[in-house]
């Protein structure tokens, strides 16, 4: 790259592979031009450069419209989980980040003033029904009874903050609900019929179970962690519940990946894959005890996915198109590269790699392929972007293998 890391001016791409279809792109090869505005100007091949642009040679990496990452902790310093934006944003290949229930409606101003006011990153927020949020995750719980949920000031916040809260955040699970049982589910999804917005259900140890949830559930709303391993509630197991998963994506609930550090087993997910159960999403659960393993980034997750089985397109579309949709911006999807349209790009290449990687469920699995960001653009500024991931796994073997040699 010339011109350094960052651009104010013209932006010229060149020699990179489109990823997914883009409308009007026939070219297998092409340049794409940025003007000062940040908007696609031109997508060809062999553009001419102009004086005063900064220049981006990609060696013929992948161009995908900029990654998003669904299900993110965020809120940094008011959560004891959170991690700061820019440690899962740009520089990961990540231009879009939702937090997914880290802020309550007693804390969401200070979200939208310290994180999305604050982030070079584009922000958004599923909206914790518990008014606390994870202020202490699981130590203590947002949801114990029926006081910690107002559900007057719930949907205040969403009336005042609807730019940037796009759904309601509740978890299902023994470890926060106790002996609660179902009932916050059902509070939580009669809130977000009324606020017109989706509801994403964190699903884990029973009670309440597995298919109850499901059965809540409409089209649109999201269910996380769906490949989790944890036993006696887990679709692995259990030839009735990956039917009832089945039957909500056939109705057009939407499965979403949400690794985690206790949440995504490879075993859970090769067999719904081999089954022909794909997740509508992909993303992190990225937080403070899983960034530094088994979770690392998005690219790292998008990597285990395409060695499990899943094609190149759709691991991408799960992490671009559909995130999207699901935040209220399909439209973005058909003219991602065409002439317009504000520039939003990952640019990566996949690496040809022999690496043991971790779930979260105590198993590993090998990699052969790696998905590794090289650029974030956003308009016409460029940040170079790596995996953390990627270079934690290679120290651990390259480690392994000094071992070996003593």
């Amino acid at each position: 790259m010339t011109g350094g890391g960052r651009s104010m001016g013209r932006v010229l791409i060149r020699g990179v592979k489109p990823a997914l279809p883009a409308e009007g792109v026939a070219d297998r090869v092409v340049d794409v031009s940025i003007a000062a505005d940040g908007r696609i100007e031109r997508v060809g091949p062999a553009i001419e450069p102009q004086a005063q642009e900064m220049q981006v040679d990609a060696e013929g990496a992948y161009i995908s419209p900029a990654w998003a990452d669904l299900h993110t902790h965020i809120y940094h310093g008011a959560t004891d989980i959170g991690v700061r934006a820019s440690d899962a944003g740009l520089a990961r290949g990540v231009a879009t980040l939702v937090d997914a229930g880290s802020a309550g409606e007693a804390n969401v101003e200070g979200f939208l003033e310290f994180v999305t006011g604050r982030s070079t990153e584009e922000v958004y927020a599923f909206l914790n029904v518990g008014s606390i949020g994870l202020v202490a995750c699981n130590r203590v719980s947002e949801l114990t009874s029926v006081h910690s949920i107002d559900a007057d000031r719930l949907l205040d916040a969403v009336d005042r903050h609807r730019s940037v809260i796009r759904g309601l955040k509740v978890r299902a699970s023994h470890v926060i609900l106790g002996d609660w049982g179902i009932t916050p589910v059902r509070v939580a999804k009669q809130l977000s019929r009324i606020a017109s917005l989706p509801l994403m259900v964190h699903v884990g140890e029973a009670p309440p179970l597995l298919d109850e949830v499901l059965d809540l559930l409409d089209e649109g709303d999201v269910v996380t962690h769906c490949f989790h391993g944890k036993r006696g509630a887990s679709i692995g197991e259990d030839d009735r519940l990956f039917q009832a998963m089945v039957d909500a994506a056939g109705r057009g609930v939407r499965l979403d990946v949400g690794h985690g550090g206790a949440s995504f087993s490879f075993s859970v997910a090769k067999r719904a894959l081999d089954r022909g159960l794909v997740p509508y999403t992909i993303s992190t659960d990225l937080h403070q005890h899983n960034i530094a393993g088994p979770v690392w980034d998005l690219g790292t997750t998008m990597s285990k996915l395409l060695n499990l089985g899943m094609p190149l397109t759709g691991v991408l579309e799960a992490v671009t198109f559909h995130p999207w949709r699901i935040l209220g911006l399909g439209e973005r999807a058909a003219g991602w590269l065409r002439a317009g349209t504000l520039a939003r790009f990952t640019l990566f290449r996949i690496e040809e790699v022999s690496l043991e990687a971790p779930d979260s469920a105590g198993g590993r699995e090998r990699l052969s392929r790696f998905i590794l960001p090289r650029y974030t653009v956003v308009g016409t500024e460029v940040v170079e972007a790596s995996s953390t991931g990627h270079e934690a796994l290679r120290s651990r073997r390259d480690g392994a293998r000094r071992e070996n040699d003593r």
